[in-house]
């Protein structure tokens, strides 16, 4: 939950607030996220080092949790409260904040997130215990969305469009803030009695820069690793450029007050509740690597769809009472697509962990978590870079009123977005029948695993 607070607000929110609100430019919004981006992507390989490595009385994974907790609330209290700064100094805030707020979460979700391969190395619950993960990020990130829509940002005489009240942004940061810090101290503290049943960190050695790098270059380059770190490129692509445009979508294109965009909101609930069902049920029929090939397929097409059916005069027109429900529908199928194939894409590195250790002799579960993450972060902030390259190409103004953004620059942003969104998920799903590990060939790793095991047992006797 708290990291899915904390990135639907980096995703969803920030880069309106940032720019519609208090009128800093979109191009320098999207360098500011860009730059705090890459450079927490350069920490959670780290982190996710550290954490393999880490030998404390605590475990190796519950002391950069319990870390994480007061300096990520801080950090994000303050990015939604900037003082009043010109756009230079604003800029340079906004950086600031971004990378503290990412870095510090980083401490707890790289850490956190590596647990899932350490307390069962069972095929399918793995699947299960990321389908359980998945539900409270996107319910803790939704809540929060809702939670601002229907409260903070509700139309006032002074701002008849809600999405453009500084208070009400202000109090939802506060809110999430409050929501992300209970979230990191809940989970850190019950999981705590885990720790003694946890894997044991390998033996210390002296510290030796060129033998790290050389271990996370072993560990990294496991071939049905880089398949899924390749389709991580093009899967962040897109979704950094969806997300970042999604509020502008809403408010804009589809024209929707906060109240409506609430209900929007809505329809990710159910989605998150049936991909808790649904994943753990693909993975046990059909396998992860089938079951992800035919579901983010369909995402694929799913996810430009009503935007696509409005370029060609399918949806219905923006003051129909049709259009709500039908956004509402596809909106929610689509996203339980995508939450789907993100959980057993998520259950599929952690297969990986096995495979990997055959070859190196070392569990890498923080790296190679991290490693994902790194790539989906860094080439996240890519696609928000486009997203605020394509505002500023077609000449879309700062501070718009829905209902008065000439037409065809409405026009314009769905043309270029449609396409540009399929293209970048296709080749993310096409990559993907590339990865290697079965649930025959996972079993078989488990087996040599703890035939190697007991060798190692009899050699020491």
């Amino acid at each position: 939950m708290a990291f899915g607070v904390k990135d639907n607000g980096f995703s969803y929110f920030l880069l309106l607030y940032y720019n519609q609100v208090l009128g800093l430019p979109a191009a320098r919004v999207g360098s500011a996220i860009l730059i705090a981006l890459v450079v927490d992507a350069f920490s959670d390989p780290i982190v996710g080092y550290m954490s393999d490595n880490l030998h404390s009385r605590l475990g190796r994974r519950h002391p950069f949790m319990y870390a994480s907790a007061v300096p990520v609330a801080l950090a994000y209290f303050f990015l939604w409260r900037p003082p009043v700064l010109a756009h230079r100094a604003l800029f340079v805030y906004l950086v600031v904040l971004a990378i503290l707020v990412r870095t510090t979460i980083t401490l707890f979700e790289i850490p956190n997130s590596s647990l899932v391969a350490e307390l069962t190395d069972d095929y399918d619950e793995r699947t299960t215990m990321l389908s359980y993960r998945f539900f409270f990020a996107w319910w803790g990130g939704l809540s929060m969305a809702v939670t601002a829509y229907f409260v903070f940002l509700k139309s006032t005489p002074q701002y008849p469009i809600g999405q453009l009240n500084l208070l009400g942004w202000r109090n939802y940061g506060m809110t999430a803030t409050i929501a992300i810090f209970v979230a990191i101290i809940i989970s850190a503290a019950g999981t705590h009695p885990q720790i003694p049943h946890l894997k044991e960190p390998p033996p210390k050695l002296p510290f030796d820069p060129s033998r790290i790098a050389r271990e996370i270059k072993e560990t990294l380059t496991n071939h049905s690793f880089l398949v899924l770190f390749i389709s991580a490129i093009f899967a962040a692509m897109a979704a950094g450029l969806s997300t970042s445009l999604n509020i502008y979508f809403g408010t804009y294109f589809w024209e929707l007050t906060p109240r409506q965009l609430g209900i929007l909101a809505l329809g990710p609930f159910f989605s998150s509740a049936v991909a808790l069902f649904a994943a753990p049920r693909i993975s046990l029929t059909i396998g992860k690597k089938r079951g992800t090939l035919l579901i983010f397929g369909l995402a694929t097409v799913g996810a430009p769809l009503p935007i696509a059916l409005r370029l060609v005069n399918l949806m219905p027109a923006n003051n129909s009472p049709a259009l709500l429900p039908v956004l509402f529908v596809l909106t929610a199928i689509e996203v339980a697509l995508i939450v789907i194939a993100s959980i057993l894409i998520s259950s599929m590195v952690a297969d990986v962990v096995e495979d990997s250790q055959l070859q190196t002799g070392r569990r890498s579960e923080g790296l190679f978590f991290a490693a994902r993450g790194f790539i989906q972060k860094a080439v996240n902030g890519v696609g928000v870079l486009c997203a605020t390259a394509l505002l500023s190409a077609i000449g879309f103004p700062e501070g718009a009123k829905p209902g008065q953004v000439n037409p065809h620059v409405i026009f314009n942003l769905g043309l270029i977005y449609v396409p540009a969104l399929f293209l970048l998920y296709l080749i993310s799903v096409a990559v993907i029948g590339a990865y290697q590990i079965s649930r025959e060939s996972h079993r078989e790793n488990l087996r040599r695993l703890e035939v190697g095991r007991r060798e190692q047992m009899r050699g020491e006797e």
